[in-house]
Order: C-alpha cells, then sequence, then structure tokens
C-alpha cells in the first residue's frame, strides 16, 4: 500500500520467528533476506533501507544482514544519546538507557556498508551529531555520497520543532542529501511541510506516529504516504 501511494524507498526492521517474540528484533539473515526478498517481489524497483540499530558493541547480526541482502541504503546511527522518556506521571517510561554509538561503531558500518556498495544513512538525533558527520568525512572514514536523517521527537533529542530545520542545513556539508524523521502526533505535519518546502526527502511511517494531522489514527503505513505525498 505504501509503495503504491508513491513511496520509493523501505525501511526494514527485522522481528524475531521465535514463538511469543514477535516484538523483539531478529539479526537472523535468513528473515533479512526472506523480508526483503518478499518487499522487492512485490514493489518492483524500491530501494531497500535495512535498520542496523544495536545497544552494545556486538554489531555481527545486523553486519551479517547488511553482508546478506546487500541493501541500497542502510541505517548508519552516527553517535551517541541518553534515550531518555517520562510519563505523565513523572516517572520514567522505559528504565533509562543509552544508545551507544561510539566512533569506532560507526567504522566499523561504514567498513562493511562500503564493502557491500550500501550508500550510510547517518542518523542524527542531535545537533551536535549532525556536526559529527562532517567529521567522519574530513578524517577519511567516509567518502561516498552523503545522506542526513534528522531524527526529530526524541524526548531526550532534537524536537521535532520546524524552526530548528533552517540551522540543521546550515550545518550539514552543502552536496548531502537529506530528509526528516518526524516521530510524534499531531505536531509533527508541520515539520513535514517545512521539509517539503525546504526541499528535503519526504519520509513516514507506523514506526514513527500512528496519527494524520487532523488527529486520524492509521492502521498502516499505505495511509501515512497517502497524507505525506498529499
Amino acid at each position: 500500500d505504501a509503495f503504491n501511494a508513491g513511496a520509493s524507498v523501505m525501511h526494514v526492521h527485522l522481528r524475531s520467528q521465535e514463538p511469543g517474540m514477535g516484538h523483539m528484533p531478529s539479526w537472523d539473515p535468513d528473515v533479512a533476506e526472506a523480508v526483503v526478498d518478499a518487499i522487492r517481489a512485490a514493489c518492483p524497483g524500491v530501494i531497500i533501507n535495512l535498520t542496523t540499530g544495536v545497544i552494545g558493541k556486538d554489531i555481527s547480526g545486523p553486519l551479517a544482514c547488511i553482508r546478506r541482502v546487500k541493501p541500497e541504503i542502510a541505517a548508519c546511527n552516527a553517535g551517541s544519546l541518553n534515550y531518555l522518556k517520562v510519563k505523565s506521571d513523572n516517572t520514567w517510561a522505559w528504565p533509562p538507557m543509552m544508545f551507544d554509538n561510539a566512533v569506532e561503531k560507526v567504522q566499523d558500518y561504514l567498513d562493511v556498508m562500503k564493502e557491500t556498495g550500501t550508500i550510510p544513512e547517518f542518523e542524527c538525533f542531535d545537533v551536535g551529531i549532525v556536526r559529527c558527520v562532517g567529521m567522519y568525512r574530513q578524517t577519511g572514514m567516509y567518502s561516498g555520497p552523503l545522506e542526513y536523517n534528522f531524527v526529530m521527537g526524541v524526548a531526550s533529542g532534537m524536537p521535532a520543532d520546524p524552526d530548528l530545520l533552517p540551522i540543521l542545513l546550515k550545518l550539514k556539508l552543502p552536496e548531502a542529501h537529506w530528509q526528516v524523521t518526524a516521530i510524534g502526533r499531531a505536531e509533527i505535519w508541520p515539520l513535514h511541510q517545512r521539509c517539503a518546502d525546504l526541499g528535503g526527502h519526504l519520509r513516514t511511517g507506523l514506526e514513527d506516529t500512528f496519527y494524520l494531522g487532523d488527529g486520524t489514527k492509521v492502521t498502516s503505513n499505505g495511509q501515512l504516504i497517502e497524507a505525506i505525498a498529499a
């Protein structure tokens, strides 16, 4: 449905096939291959963008999946973030955690993506992380085409504020493509509009929101893509 509504790229997450564990990530290359092959068959010409994010130093699973399916694009989380959220009763929504993406970890991803011909999509959760991408270029860690993903709306990262976008565009390298991942409810739709006005690529999906701009709750990525295309 998303493809038919105009989506040209699919950002793919993988889930466990173990009974009762379908909510958990899978880094089984067989699962990755089955999912990606099915998407390619259903959506001829689609660009695959594979997720890679894991907490901790062991990234053997994501690397194995990249090597198996050789996606055109893969996420490359470009810096670390205290991943936090507080509920309305002033308690943590989940135990505070560090989403760790040390330079060595980033380099390991970049090395394998170079091997498979995959373009890294540099995920930037905060302003300083945007600036780090330029340093990766300066130091020779990466020399290929640049793609920034400004992740806006994580409670402990950049807010989903349209006024922040012009600042981020000043900080990215001039030749780079860019997009916004907008996380939230109705407040994210003005951010999508500003992204379009400024020439960014448009992205949405159930990973980031369940709601249209008028507050309607959706049930599929297709509905969100129809709205963002409109």
